[in-house]
């Protein structure tokens, strides 16, 4: 699942897949750049904020571009070398082609591709708060944003990408879990903003460069999570059933005894 680890790890491969490479085509599966023909740009760099993707580009005239994509929850990118078989994904799935001498990068299931001058970044990824996996990292500006949606729950202000990026369903349920949290609390009650922000952060750095999602510290299948993905599944502290249900517009993973409920009047620190 494209969480913000994820994406980050994605936009090295495609770093070192293509930085430095002048591109000989470009092929656009999607309405609004279908006719764009990226023949003879230069790949300057490729960066992650939060679940986006940003590969920076200098035209022939030497203008800087970035061609952004979004992943959401089924987006990929891919490198291949040239002359191997596309493997990753169904080909009706592909929406952006990009060749360079050395490599081929193919990206699946994307959404929001644009390209725009790269001056004007801002205006494609300027509304998210700090990027855990970012130079902007910011806790305290990160717990800034989520107080001052007091009634929200926890659970969904942990994935308002506006609040702080790159924390997806994984990492929202394990957070919480490790932090004795229910997902339905308020955010005014939670009692240590700033300790969950952070456990958050050190989860997705612990995680980056490799795969695998571990929040147990085991790379095992199945060892990998406390709650997440293991409704029914006994609870690894106290062996409740782990249960699922509906957050908002996602599903939630929790341990009911571990993560007791708080009474709308109990506020947090």
């Amino acid at each position: 699942m494209p969480e913000g680890d994820t994406v980050w790890n994605t936009a090295r491969v495609l770093h070192r897949a293509l930085a430095g490479a002048r591109l000989t085509g470009s092929d656009f599966r999607v309405p609004q750049l279908a006719t764009t023909d990226l023949t003879g740009w230069t790949v300057r760099e490729s960066a992650s904020r939060g679940k986006h993707l940003l590969l920076r580009l200098a035209a022939p005239d030497g203008a800087h571009w970035t061609l952004h994509s979004h992943l959401r929850m089924e987006g990929a990118w891919r490198a291949y070398a040239p002359g191997e078989r596309w493997t990753a994904r169904p080909a009706h799935l592909i929406r952006v082609v990009l060749r360079s001498p050395g490599a081929v990068a193919v990206g699946y299931h994307l959404h929001e591709v644009a390209l725009a001058p790269t001056a004007e970044e801002e205006s494609l990824v300027g509304q998210l708060g700090p990027d855990l996996l970012g130079a902007d990292w910011d806790p305290a500006e990160a717990v800034r944003r989520l107080a001052a949606h007091p009634d929200a729950t926890i659970g969904e202000a942990l994935l308002d990408q506006r609040n702080l990026a790159g924390i997806g369903n994984l990492y929202k349920c394990e957070v919480l879990f490790l932090r004795g949290i229910s997902p339905w609390t308020p955010v005014r009650a939670v009692p240590d903003l700033a300790g969950t922000v952070t456990l958050a952060q050190r989860l997705l750095a612990a995680n980056r460069g490799r795969w695998t999602q571990s929040t147990t510290g085991s790379l095992h299948r199945g060892q990998t999570s406390y709650v997440y993905g293991r409704q029914a599944q006994p609870c690894r502290r106290c062996g409740t059933a782990i249960r699922k249900a509906e957050l908002g517009e996602r599903v939630t993973y929790w341990c009911p005894v571990c993560q007791p409920e708080r009474t709308p009047g109990e506020d947090g620190g």
